[in-house]
C-alpha cells in the first residue's frame, strides 16, 4: 500500500488524533471486542471505489493499529471493475458507490459468490473548476447535462453563457468502470448517452490534477477529494432546478439541501471471506468506526439507524444465523 498511500491527497492530519483508541458515535452501536486483534494474521483484498477507498484506508491504518499481522490492500480499480473482481471471487471487500447491479448479482450468483451489503457513509459528488476559473460558481442541473450529453451545443464556455471566455471546456471524470460515473449518467443525463471526449480515470487522484492543471477544466468527483485539494480547486454550487445555488458540504450532504448530487457509499464483504477471523474483525471494526472516520475523511455518517441494522445483518452473518445480502437480491431483482 505505500506507494498508493503516499499518492493519495486525502489523507487528513486529523485522523491521527483517533490512534489512540475507538471513539464512540452517539446512537452508534457499541461492538464488543473480547477478541485478542494483536494475534490476528492474514491477508485481506479489497477493491472497487476510488470514492469509498479513502474510508476503507483509513479504517485499514486504524485496524492496523491494534491488528498489525494483518496485512490490508486497497486497491482502486473503480466499482465496475472491482465488482469483477469481487464476483470472480478475487476480493474479500468490495468499495462500492452505488448499489450492486443486477448483472453483477446474477455474474456473483452464477460464480457462487454470496455477499453482504453495508451502509457505511454518505457523499456529495463535487463539481470542480481549476482555481484560476472566476466566472463559473454556479451551475443549474439542466447546463450540466447541457455539457456533458453526446454530440451536445457547448463546447465553449461562451457556448453557456455569452458572459463567459470562448476558450474551449476540457472535460474531466471518472471512467466507465466507476460508481461515480453510473451515478452521474443516471442523475443528470439520465436516458441519454454522455459524450466521449472528456479525460476519464478510475483514480480521483488523476481527475484532481487534471484539473488542477489546466484552467479550462471542469470535472467531477467525490466531496473528500475536493475537500483535500481545495487549495488548488473550486468547487461549484449547484442549482437542482429551483433557483438556489447550494455549495457541496458535509452539512448540505446530510441535510439533503444538496441535491441531485448526494448517495449513499457501501461496502460489500464476501460471505465466504467473512468466514475467517480477519475478515470478521475487520468488518466489525469497520462498521463501528465508520460514523467516526467518514467525517475525517470528508464524508457524513449514515444515521445512527442504518449503522444499526449493519451491525444486526453482520452479527448474523458472522454466527452463521444470517441470509446473505445476495440471495435477498437474487428473490427480489432492482426495479
Amino acid at each position: 500500500m505505500g506507494e498508493r498511500g503516499n499518492r493519495v491527497g486525502w489523507r487528513r492530519g486529523a485522523l491521527a488524533l483517533l490512534l489512540a483508541g475507538s471513539i464512540g458515535i452517539s446512537g452508534a452501536p457499541a461492538l464488543a471486542q473480547d477478541v485478542d486483534l494483536s494475534a490476528l494474521s492474514g491477508e485481506i483484498v479489497s477493491d472497487g471505489s476510488s470514492t469509498v477507498g479513502p474510508l476503507t484506508q483509513a479504517v485499514a491504518e486504524e485496524f492496523n493499529a491494534s491488528a498489525p499481522g494483518v496485512q490490508i490492500s486497497v486497491d482502486i480499480s473503480g466499482t465496475g471493475g472491482g465488482f469483477k473482481r469481487f464476483c470472480a471471487g478475487e476480493t474479500d471487500v468490495q468499495n462500492a458507490s452505488r448499489a450492486i447491479s443486477e448483472e453483477e448479482v446474477a455474474t456473483c450468483a452464477d460464480a457462487g459468490v454470496d455477499w453482504y451489503e453495508f451502509e457505511v457513509a454518505y457523499d456529495g459528488l463535487t463539481i470542480v473548476t481549476n482555481k484560476e476559473n472566476t466566472w463559473l460558481t454556479c451551475i443549474d442541473t439542466a447546463t450540466l447535462k447541457t455539457l456533458w450529453q453526446k454530440e451536445s451545443p457547448a463546447n465553449t464556455w461562451a457556448d453557456l453563457n455569452a458572459d463567459y471566455p470562448t476558450d474551449v471546456v476540457s472535460l474531466y471524470g471518472p471512467g466507465t468502470d466507476s460508481g461515480t460515473f453510473d451515478f452521474f449518467v443516471e442523475t443528470i443525463l439520465g436516458e441519454d448517452d454522455i459524450r466521449e471526449d472528456f479525460t476519464p480515470s478510475e483514480d480521483d487522484n488523476v481527475l484532481v490534477e487534471g484539473v488542477a492543471g489546466d484552467v479550462n477544466a471542469l470535472g467531477y468527483f467525490g466531496l473528500a477529494y475536493y475537500e483535500a485539494n481545495q487549495e488548488v480547486l473550486n468547487a461549484v454550487a449547484v442549482d437542482a432546478g429551483d433557483g438556489n445555488c447550494v455549495m457541496p458540504s458535509p452539512e448540505t450532504v446530510q441535510d439533503g439541501t444538496y441535491a441531485p448530487l448526494s448517495r449513499p457509499l457501501y461496502v460489500y464483504i464476501s460471505a465466504e471471506s467473512l468466514t475467517r477471523p480477519e475478515v470478521q474483525e475487520f468488518t466489525r471494526f469497520y462498521l463501528n468506526e465508520a460514523p467516526a472516520l467518514a467525517g475525517e475523511v470528508g464524508y457524513v455518517a449514515s444515521p445512527a439507524d442504518v449503522y444499526a441494522d449493519d451491525v444486526t445483518r453482520f452479527e448474523a452473518g458472522a454466527t452463521g444465523t444470517g441470509t446473505p445480502d445476495s440471495a435477498m437480491a437474487a428473490a427480489t431483482p432492482e426495479a
